[in-house]
């Protein structure tokens, strides 16, 4: 780091990755004294890169607070691994195609080609998700509003097309399987509700505030909420093993498990009564169905065509 330019630029670097640095550490970092992290510091601002100088004891350099640098101060790993995360955001279905763009315009060269290649080669298990996506903006103001407690009044699209307007104490946001959620306190209803993201069209935060819920798991109300979404039958059935094995079977968005005499209990919901006996057969221990009555004649006949199968031609 023997050229004066070189270190100029990795004093910026240094001060991206860390809030701030005293002159002190900056000089012993750069292998410099004081005086010349001074002019480094000068040369920075003349560069057009607001550097922050503080005196006193607890002193040093920061860059000002909102100022934006390009990526091209990434590392090549940095680079890459920003790369990776907008890829696989995108098979999440996150909008990150303008993001990709601009990094690729700003890599040099060689490094814009070998993660070109990256991207060229890389396969994924995960189908990619199809679907609306969010808007940034309402994200960013639910996020917000969740973090310091303030109401928010949201347009909400129901599945039927029809707007509603609602207000909202955002508790917390969650991601699951390409789609995000917001769940709160919903005055309108007047109960704890979880909302689809990608369904409200406009997000704006009110001056009123609300109290902390208190332990509020987010994850698991968005969870519960999917499993109880309404369908054509409602379903129990107790399996006959451990809670622990019951529950690495069956995610808690297909229904709720609980310990009951003879097993767990499984209540959920259900669209189709043929796709039930599939589930239940796939999970490998006997089980005894409370309710439907219908739901015994869609395990018999999987079982009679469990047969057939087997049979062969």
């Amino acid at each position: 780091m023997s050229h004066p330019t070189t270190r100029v630029l990795a004093m910026l670097e240094l001060l991206q990755t860390r809030r701030e640095l005293t002159g002190p550490e900056l000089a012993d970092r750069l292998g410099v004294d004081e005086r010349t992290v001074r002019r480094y510091a000068l040369r920075l601002a003349e560069l057009g890169i607001p550097v922050e100088a503080r005196r006193g004891r607890y002193g040093g350099y920061r860059l000002l607070p909102g100022y934006k640098l390009p990526p091209l101060m990434f590392t090549d790993d940095e680079a890459v691994a920003v790369v990776l995360g907008l890829l696989v955001g995108q098979r999440l279905g996150i909008a990150t195609d303008g993001a990709l763009d601009k990094i690729r315009r700003v890599l040099p060269a060689q490094l814009r080609d070998r993660v070109a290649a990256l991207h060229e080669t890389l396969g994924f298990t995960l189908m990619p998700r199809e679907g609306a996506m969010p808007d940034a903006s309402v994200l960013l103001v639910l996020a917000a509003a969740a973090r310091d407690r303030h109401r928010v009044r949201l347009t909400y699209r129901s599945w039927k097309g029809e707007d509603s307007e609602r207000e909202l104490d955002t508790y917390g946001l969650v991601f699951h399987s390409g789609r995000w959620y917001a769940s709160g306190f919903d005055h309108r209803r007047g109960q704890v509700r979880t909302f689809r993201v990608d369904r409200v069209t406009s997000a704006v935060p009110l001056e009123a505030t609300y109290a902390d819920p208190g332990g509020f798991d987010a994850v698991a109300r968005v969870t519960e909420s999917l499993a109880s979404v309404p369908y054509a039958h409602e379903v129990e059935v107790v399996l006959e093993t451990p809670l622990a094995d019951a529950r690495r079977r069956i995610p808690p968005t297909v229904g709720t498990l609980s310990e009951t005499e003879g097993g767990v209990l499984l209540r959920t919901r259900a669209e189709r009564l043929d796709g039930m006996a599939q589930l239940l057969a796939g999970l490998g221990c006997p089980f005894v169905i409370r309710t439907p009555e219908e739901l015994r004649g869609a395990v018999r006949a999987l079982a009679e065509h469990l047969v057939e199968y087997s049979a062969g031609p």
